[in-house]
């Protein structure tokens, strides 16, 4: 088998995809802070052949590793979109993305690199991985911080400059699945669900801050976790064009329909309050995200998208089988 590097490896979807590759017998090379709490569950079982820490890219250090990795799946960063310190976020989001871009360039292995739907904004301009960064209007450091990368490497490829020979920029839409505990308030709705089911016997959800969108139905693009393995995957594997491309589902769906999805998957009549939204998440807030997913399917992608009653059993599957 091959050597693989996954940054963000304690992390979400960092987690998901080291704990997949182990299990097609591929060594790892991963790359986070020392894992604790949830975060050292997320990576229990795992057994690297190297580890590195993010301060080694952040500061521009060259990689030392056990061989040449068929591939580098750059998915470490910071996610929080309340985050208010530029020069965090430049160093983690985009210094770090850019040094290991430089040295997939200087020593041939494909990059695969997290990119987010907080690049689209308010959705003015549309959910197309088509539309040029500069087109594009963040509402938080963390949407700039991701579309600026976008925009250095769009750059970089157009001017002729060095590039890895294979190379993909995922824009994840509202990832949830198993592997979540860690997020706090960053975590998924269904996360939110399982806090508040156990702390107040209901699920909260906001209220809608748009007099056209009623309480509960603001609409986004919620994909669950082993969807987006199988996107990412497919890319690399297929060989498909070197690109950003959206990871969605391409279907919009309400807050009240995941979480009576969720209530479903537990055999239990929904139970739900409509809370107000805080006022600094409501500056910035995505009502409605829907991902345009032509350009993966152009690409030859087929697979049919896993809607919320799916998705959301399997995540709650895979959530009790991990806590056996």
């Amino acid at each position: 088998m091959t050597l693989h590097v996954v940054t963000g490896s304690a992390g979400f979807i960092g987690s998901h995809l080291a704990h997949e590759l182990a299990r097609e017998g591929h060594d790892l090379v991963l790359c986070d802070h020392p894992a604790t709490g949830a975060k050292a569950e997320n990576v229990a079982g795992l057994e690297p052949v190297a580890e590195f820490l993010p301060e080694q890219l952040w500061n521009g250090r060259r990689l030392s590793l056990p061989s040449t990795p068929a591939a580098v799946w750059h998915l470490g960063a910071n996610s929080d979109t309340t985050a208010k310190d530029w020069d965090e976020l430049t160093r983690v989001n985009i210094t770090a993305s850019q040094t290991l871009w430089r040295w997939c360039a200087e020593h041939g292995v494909p990059y695969y690199y997290a990119s987010s739907a907080a690049t689209y904004g308010d959705g003015s301009a549309g959910f197309s991985d088509r539309t040029r960064p500069g087109s594009l209007a963040p509402l938080n450091l963390y949407g700039k911080s991701k579309n600026e990368f976008d925009a250095w490497v769009l750059a970089e490829v157009a001017a002729g400059r060095p590039a890895p020979p294979r190379w993909a920029g995922f824009k994840f839409f509202n990832v949830y699945g198993a592997r979540e505990a860690h997020k706090g308030r960053m975590a998924s709705i269904l996360w939110k669900a399982e806090r508040d089911m156990q702390a107040l016997g209901r699920v909260q959800l906001f209220q809608s801050n748009d007099p056209t969108i009623k309480d509960g139905e603001q609409r986004r693009d919620f994909v669950w976790v082993g969807e987006v393995l199988q996107q990412m995957r497919w890319v690399a594997a297929e060989g498909a064009p070197n690109a950003i491309y959206n990871a969605g589902t391409g279907v919009a769906s309400t807050f009240l329909e995941m979480i009576h999805a969720w209530f479903a998957a537990r055999g239990e009549a929904p139970k739900i309050e409509l809370i107000p939204m805080p006022p600094d998440l409501s500056k910035q807030y995505q009502n409605f995200t829907q991902a345009d997913m032509s350009t993966l399917r152009d690409a030859g992608y087929t697979l049919p998208p896993v809607l919320p009653s799916e998705g959301v059993a399997k995540t709650l599957a895979e959530i009790r089988a991990l806590r056996r």
